[in-house]
């Protein structure tokens, strides 16, 4: 089936779906989003996709709809596409306003959601482990423009893809003004160092990834050595194994960083292990024996 779009509770094809040139989500990406994935034709973690969905909008000043109307809202528009698999995009705008940049002039937000088919990364991408590049681009600091806020203002990783996508990778790896990693593209950063997975800590001014923190929880709870702490690019380089997390990703191996290769240029056994755990908790086959660990 196409993509539905549900434009403030009315469900639309995507041929049909309208939004004003005027609404602020187009003029200046003032609005906030999330995005969820079904397992066996399942919502995986909305909970937390929709708890922070209302941080973001906290932080925004932009009123949301009740979460038991985003709710329903999302269940009408995945029944309308009708897709074994779904993915699903929740947008809400602080709506239209005049040509000025003071917030308080819109008021009435618009709520958007997008429902499709689930399109999985290639499953070589998981047997051989993509490449990351480091562009002169740096992540957005806290005090600018936070990004533990989902919001539609994606400008920072789109140059970063693109400066990615130039240098023949697959994605960015983005640091701080002080050289330290910070998080991929739409992606967080987990380095297996001397045995222990370390991840940035939320105050290096990432995304508070809701499959990071489940993959936190799954890993210490599987009797794996975890720490959050702050990582340079060498960490990266001398690590045993280098892996993205989110919600599309679930866990996908890092294999190159621009001209370096991390470890032996294969994806480690944590890597099989932690997806393997992330499928157990979705539900889509029985978990498998942990892969022993090799040193790092």
């Amino acid at each position: 089936m196409p993509l539905r779009i549900n434009i403030d509770g009315r469900i639309l094809p995507a041929n049909r779906a309208r939004i004003p040139v005027l609404d602020r989500g187009f003029l200046y990406g003032d609005s906030v989003y999330e995005v969820l994935r079904t397992y066996g034709g399942r919502l995986f973690a909305e909970p937390q996709h929709l708890r922070r969905l209302e941080h973001s909008a906290a932080a925004l000043a932009i009123d949301l709809p009740s979460r038991a109307w985003l709710r329903r809202q999302i269940r009408r528009t995945m029944a309308a596409a009708r897709e074994a698999e779904s993915y699903v995009r929740v947008i809400v705008t602080r709506g239209v306003g005049p040509l000025t940049l003071d917030p308080t002039s819109a008021r009435r937000p618009c709520t958007v959601i997008v429902a499709k088919a689930l399109e999985s990364f290639p499953a070589a991408a998981y047997r051989r482990g993509i490449r990351v590049h480091i562009p002169a681009i740096r992540r957005n600091a806290r005090e600018a423009l936070d990004p533990a806020v989902k919001s539609g203002n994606y400008l920072n990783s789109v140059l970063a893809l693109g400066a990615a996508r130039r240098a023949g990778c697959d994605d960015a790896l983005m640091l701080d003004e002080r050289g330290r990693v910070t998080e991929a593209t739409s992606a967080n950063v987990f380095a297996v160092l001397r045995g222990t997975l370390c991840t940035p800590p939320l105050d290096a001014g990432i995304l508070e990834g809701v499959t990071r923190g489940l993959v936190l929880r799954l890993a210490a709870a599987d009797g794996l050595r975890c720490a959050e702490r702050h990582l340079r690019p060498a960490d990266l380089l001398r690590a045993s194994e280098v892996l993205l997390t989110s919600t599309l990703r679930e866990v996908m191996p890092v294999v190159g960083i621009d001209r370096g290769v991390v470890a032996d240029g294969r994806p480690g056994p944590v890597a099989r292990r932690l997806r393997g755990l992330l499928a157990a908790h979705a539900g889509m086959r029985p978990r498998a024996a942990a892969p022993g660990r090799r040193k790092g």
